[in-house]
């Protein structure tokens, strides 16, 4: 049997704490081991009349009223909460509203997927059964909103509630243990983050359909700066999600190693790579392919592709892939040779990139090329944040936690050179936003892409978010293609 709390936040709810408590059913209050009011230091009695209510109902020994030292906020209040939970071992938590604006009636219907482990957050929503939110009396102006936050937010992070902004929420207190909620704002739009962090995690969301109710309350949300706040946060994580800027509040447990993604832009470095070998038939050898996207990419323009990664990819292999680690060597048979040898996404992430590049010059063809790809840690973002202080490691992008080395346009060209390539192009990608925000691929964010593609080739140390190189061997061609019998270990040193 689940141990469940019923956690009421309450701020300024002197006139409607008591009907809450009454409303909240008998087989429920006898049910759950705990039910308390958090009272977030409200200014009037709250407190005074939750305390009341408890000593005219002594039958409920589990209840209890805490008030707050000073103003939490609405997410610090909940925090506060959920840090009640886990500490004291719940398994469910029920939040509810002390305004009275959700039906405690329905709380057996709410609570029975948490029990079955049906899902790990249950949230009630006013928006499932149509037109029942305005008839329910939410303001037509709150009613609209609310339909453009959800649309705008189940197409950036992929999902399909009906409502995100229903406070009427029931979570299970070890998912909620899973994820950073504790790093989330203190402000309303706390609620926003905590799915989001749910959705990162892979965690299951159930909503419900719950009758809708608005009164006389007091509201305490400055509805613009709500909207702002809300789309700010989802548009951070689609930002922290493809490695663009770093935020702590969404580094939910990835895998320790990032796996890229094939960059479907143009602009982008797969694109550019792409475009860059057009040429049927030629043999590429694709170092750090990863899951061998982009390999699979080349292959259907007629070129015939091998990969290396450390990783086996999952399913068939889009071409031939051997499993080495490329710090260990590249070592491919005597005698196998490449028109194109890529490290994208791939030396930065290496103790030895000159070694690797060195080694990479014995599987090339006579004339062949080398095409590396390089982030900018000079990008304008980077030295936004260094402006303030702040140097955070993230998942993917520039500033990758994986990352051993970082370059500029100077250092980058110098790692080249002291490794006998000769560059023969440059070219720049700017920040990934299409492939950021594939949902929303509007006239508006195809010009900002546009200008900053611009930005990128005209100010490159400043705006462009990485470099790709094309190089050629400038080593002695008769010495080393006569020594390819050489082991990798001598070639190497």
């Amino acid at each position: 049997m689940k141990k469940i709390i019923i956690c009421i936040v309450a701020y300024d709810a002197e006139s409607t704490i008591r009907n809450v408590l009454d409303r909240i059913p008998r087989e429920v209050k006898e049910k759950v081991a705990e039910f308390v009011v958090f009272d977030d230091e409200s200014r009037d009695g709250t407190v005074r009349v939750a305390e009341a209510w408890r000593s005219e109902n002594p039958q409920y020994s589990n209840f209890h009223v805490y008030r707050n030292p000073h103003n939490l906020g609405y997410g610090g209040n909940q925090k506060r909460c959920y840090r009640y939970c886990i500490e004291k071992g719940y398994d469910v938590v029920v939040l509810l509203h002390g305004d009275g604006q959700y039906a405690p009636e329905v709380l057996p219907e709410l609570l029975a997927p948490l029990e079955q482990d049906d899902a790990d957050a249950v949230f009630g929503s006013r928006m499932m059964v149509k037109g029942a939110a305005l008839k329910g009396g939410m303001p037509l102006y709150k009613y609209v909103g609310n339909k453009i936050l959800t649309f705008f937010e189940n197409r950036m992070l992929g999902m399909d509630l009906s409502e995100f902004h229903s406070g009427y929420r029931l979570y299970s207190v070890q998912a909620l243990a899973r994820v950073p909620f504790e790093k989330n704002t203190n402000d309303f739009h706390f609620d926003t983050e905590i799915i989001v962090q749910f959705r990162a995690k892979g965690l299951r969301i159930k909503e419900l359909a719950i009758p809708t109710y608005y009164g006389d309350e007091i509201c305490h949300v400055n509805g613009l700066k709500y909207a702002f706040d809300v789309a700010r946060s989802v548009i951070q994580y689609k930002l922290h999600e493809n490695g663009v800027r770093n935020y702590p509040k969404y580094e939910i447990g990835r895998r320790p190693e990032p796996v890229y993604s094939f960059k479907k832009d143009r602009h982008s470095s797969h694109g550019q790579v792409i475009a860059m070998t057009p040429s049927k038939g030629l043999a590429i050898l694709d170092l750090g392919c990863g899951p061998g996207e982009l390999a699979r990419q080349l292959k259907k323009e007629g070129n015939r592709v091998v990969g290396i990664d450390r990783r086996k990819p999952e399913g068939e292999p889009p071409c031939e892939i051997i499993q080495r680690d490329i710090e260990d060597g590249i070592d491919l048979p005597v005698g196998r040779e490449f028109d194109r040898v890529l490290f994208l996404d791939v030396l930065e992430h290496l103790k030895e990139p000159d070694r690797a590049l060195r080694e990479a010059r014995r599987y090339m063809k006579e004339g062949g090329r080398l095409v590396v790809s390089l982030p900018n840690v000079a990008h304008w973002s980077v030295r936004f944040s260094l402006l303030f202080g702040r140097f955070h490691y993230g998942q993917k992008g520039i500033l990758d936690k994986t990352h051993l080395h970082f370059y500029t346009l100077s250092t980058a060209r110098q790692l080249l050179r002291e490794a006998n390539y000769r560059v023969l192009e440059t070219r720049t990608t700017p920040l990934p936003l299409i492939d950021t925000f594939p949902a929303f691929r509007s006239p508006f964010l195809r010009w900002i892409h546009w200008i900053d593609v611009v930005l990128s080739r005209v100010l490159r140390g400043l705006f462009a978010y990485q470099f790709i190189f094309t190089a050629e061997d400038t080593f002695d061609a008769d010495y080393d293609r006569g020594n390819k019998s050489i082991s990798a270990a001598d070639a190497l040193q």
